[in-house]
């Protein structure tokens, strides 16, 4: 059965994702501060501007989105082509550095194959959420989430995969991406974040109201 995931909201974009673990990582590292399908619609962007490159880049290519060609790219170039409008991000520059730093760990640490975070050596739940939190980009929320992305959706479902991933791993919520495999399944997620925001938003009023008494 082939994986359907639902992330971009765009078939091809969904696709890559889908099938390039690399695009995926990088979906969720711009997913900050912008709209999440814009956030996975970027590694699509960012591959089809890399097929314009020139043909020795698509003779050197090793796949669709690969890691090892991205951060071997001019980082000037490689800024200039997440710029381009749409920009993949509101920080195009800064997440374009955040990109090739990911890449840079992949081929170094996991010889070009992002997969091999979860594969190589076979990792418990705990294991994997360490090597996640060493990756640029993925503090600790966002490395459970990602893990329980990995769980739910991905297949991925090392020992004690839910505990690492914490209330992200837990089966019938909709707290995160990780929730996300339909129109319904939307709009819940963006209704529990609208709601952390309200909450955020009130605890500095409860602290200014505590202080003046």
């Amino acid at each position: 059965m082939t994986l359907k995931l639902w992330l971009a909201q765009e078939s091809e974009a969904d696709r890559l994702l889908a099938e390039n673990p690399f695009a995926l990582l990088v979906g969720m590292v711009l997913d900050q501060q912008i709209p999440l399908e814009k956030a996975f619609r970027g590694p699509k962007v960012i591959e089809e501007r890399m097929s314009l490159a020139g043909p020795k880049k698509i003779a050197d290519r090793m796949g669709g989105f690969d890691a090892a060609d991205i951060a071997d790219y001019d980082p000037d170039k490689f800024a200039a082509l997440c710029s381009e409008r749409p920009a993949i991000h509101r920080f195009p520059a800064a997440m374009a550095k955040r990109i090739q730093a990911l890449a840079q760990i992949i081929v170094d640490r996991y010889n070009g194959d992002a997969a091999a975070i979860w594969t190589a050596g076979e990792p418990d739940g705990k294991e994997l959420l360490r090597r996640l939190k060493g990756l640029p980009g993925f503090g600790e929320q966002k490395a459970r989430i990602f893990l329980a992305l990995l769980g739910k959706q991905y297949g991925v479902t090392p020992s004690g995969w839910q505990e690492a991933a914490g209330e992200f791993g837990k089966p019938g919520t909709h707290l995160s991406v990780a929730d996300i495999v339909d129109a319904q399944s939307l709009g819940k997620v963006r209704s529990y974040k609208k709601q952390m925001k309200e909450a955020a938003k009130k605890v500095p009023e409860k602290v200014q109201r505590k202080a003046a008494t």
